[in-house]
């Protein structure tokens, strides 16, 4: 089974970061009891000092080079990945996304509106490549910005139901997709070191929505263990 991670800043990181992704191998390699694969274009963190994805300076030394793979970047949402997923699934044979996106295309780029057709528009991509593909979406987790800016608030959560609405109008028994639920107890002024981008125990979090997702619906793997 191959996983690919797609994402935004949250999910590749910035240099000295575990990520949750990590936290995700560390969970599929101890419950999932078959062989996987993450696979990816990609492999480098966000260097903050150079603003560019150049950094290999993970913050677990144990997390394998051939682990890191993903297709995630910073400031990059639906509106960027749509054009390329269907590739990235061709060519590293993808068998299930785990994706997170749509802050950073409600923060500068798309409405509400706008960025559910990219939502799916990417399923449909990622459908062409591999017609079986399985998906697992979390939906927008609000930063802080949505704490005074009201407008922004409601269009993550306008957004949250047509992703919503989305899932249930294209899941399909060969090609299965989950809405995985917000991480329970996840607060942004504990669980992220800026209002936005999740520190360790926000990783977990994220780690854990995927998973308990995957084995709730398909008895993939099994629920999240390693609780912060």
């Amino acid at each position: 089974m191959r996983f690919t991670f797609v994402g935004d800043s949250m999910t590749i990181g910035r240099a000295g970061d575990f990520t949750w992704r990590y936290r995700m191998w560390q969970h599929l390699d101890s419950a999932l009891g078959t062989p996987f694969a993450i696979v990816g274009p990609r492999s480098e963190l966000y260097d903050t000092g150079t603003n560019t994805p150049v950094s290999y300076a993970y913050g677990a030394p144990d997390f394998p080079v051939g682990a890191r793979s993903h297709l995630a970047g910073w400031g990059e949402g639906w509106l960027h990945m749509a054009p390329v997923i269907a590739d990235t699934v061709t060519e590293h044979r993808t068998d299930v996304l785990l994706v997170s996106l749509g802050l950073i295309d409600l923060g500068f780029y798309t409405d509400s509106g706008r960025t559910a057709l990219n939502a799916r528009a990417f399923i449909t991509a990622a459908r062409t490549a591999n017609p079986h593909v399985r998906m697992v979406l979390l939906p927008v987790i609000p930063n802080i910005r949505a704490e005074s800016d009201a407008p922004f608030a409601a269009e993550c959560d306008r957004f949250n139901e047509l992703l919503a609405k989305a899932v249930a109008d294209l899941d399909d028994p060969m090609s299965p997709i989950l809405l995985a639920s917000r991480p329970p107890g996840y607060d942004i002024h504990r669980d992220t070191y800026d209002g936005t981008h999740p520190g360790p125990s926000g990783e977990h979090r994220l780690a854990a929505a995927f998973a308990d997702a995957m084995h709730q619906a398909w008895g993939l793997g099994g629920p999240y263990t390693a609780r912060p």
